[in-house]
């Protein structure tokens, strides 16, 4: 049986810790365990996760540690309350367990991506119980492995149209579903069990051969939609505004002029249809960058709209609108975070 570990447990990483998990009742069959737990006026016993592990924050981990992981899915069913066997809120924690995992799935933002390699190294897990794992790194934003620099072991990509939010520690919720890509590579042993665990859930995944083109596509999306909700403080129908159809345009245009220069052609007419669509279908959520506002934490805007930009300076491209959005929601953060203590930073 494959040992995952997520590090980086918040609202997306613990709801994969959920779909590649497959609970086991604590001294054997779940139904039987409910039953039992029934017939003593309990709510019925919790199933436990034994090869699925968490690393994440110290107050969501003791959370779910107490109480197990609450998992609320869209269509009003009753929360699913999952407890892990092994949930950590440092490396040192899972250095010193007996937990020993194949596979690291990493959901951090794209900003905390070197502090964790750098972290890694230096627990010495890398030389030791992790030394022949492989990673993914999963979340938005391009030139992520670049930041997630690491000497010997494998590191794959991935992105996902799955949207869920931090209801509280310890609760997440689903607010849309949709496909995960995988980069093609990462073995066919992991393929069938991710695809597996994914499809007995209701999700799909595709392992692509074409996943950089697809990385772009989400890219596209990701440059639009997420700055422009964390500006307006708006969910993500605000995008279909005619006041903001200029704007639209002039950032698509701009990411597919940079990923042109890149070796990647998009029909700008096509990828607009696409983004548009996508601010549709999710009209009603609140994108990742925007709860990042509203909480006073920095966003990955480096990833996204910066990625653009960075690109555009190597190729002498000029990219106005990328660069107006990407320093707006910088001075916000700047300035959210001025007033917060150490210890909410």
């Amino acid at each position: 049986m494959t040992k995952v570990l997520i590090i980086g447990a918040g609202a997306i990483g613990s709801f994969f810790g959920y779909l590649l998990s497959e609970p086991e009742a604590e001294g054997g069959d779940i139904e039987e365990a409910r039953e039992e737990g029934l017939e003593k006026g309990q709510e019925g016993a919790t199933p436990v996760v034994e090869e699925v592990a968490l690393l994440g924050r110290p107050g969501h981990i003791e959370r779910i540690k107490e109480r197990g992981l609450e998992v609320s899915l869209a269509g009003g069913e009753s929360p699913l309350s999952i407890r892990f066997r092994y949930a950590f809120a440092d490396p040192g924690e899972l250095a010193r367990s007996e937990f020993a995992p194949e596979v690291v799935i990493v959901t951090v933002k794209t900003h905390s991506l070197a502090a964790i390699a750098e972290e890694l190294l230096e627990s010495g897990l890398l030389a030791g119980k992790l030394s022949d794992a492989r990673f993914i790194l999963l979340m938005n934003g391009m030139g992520n492995r670049e930041r997630f620099d690491l000497p010997d072991n494998p590191v794959y990509e991935a992105i996902t149209s799955v949207g869920v939010v931090f209801a509280g520690e310890g609760r997440i919720e689903l607010k849309g579903r949709g496909k995960t890509v995988f980069e093609e590579g990462i073995g066919e042993d992991l393929e069938r069990f991710i695809g597996a665990r994914l499809a007995e859930k209701g999700f799909d995944a595709e392992f692509a051969q074409d996943f950089q083109r697809q990385q772009w596509m989400k890219l596209f999306a990701n440059a639009v939609i997420n700055p422009i909700t964390a500006l307006t403080r708006e969910k993500n129908g605000i995008i279909l505004s005619p006041h903001l159809a200029p704007v639209v345009e002039r950032i698509v245009g701009e990411c597919v002029a940079v990923a042109a220069k890149e070796g990647e052609g998009f029909d700008e007419p096509a990828v607009l249809e696409f983004v548009r669509k996508v601010a549709e279908s999710t009209a009603a959520n609140t994108s990742s960058m925007l709860q990042d506002v509203l909480r006073g934490r920095e966003t990955e805007i480096d990833a996204i709209n910066g990625f653009v930009i960075d690109r555009a300076r190597r190729y002498g491209v000029e990219v106005p609108g990328n660069e107006v959005v990407y320093e707006m929601v910088k001075a916000m953060e700047k300035g959210g975070r001025q007033g917060l203590t150490c210890r909410e930073r």
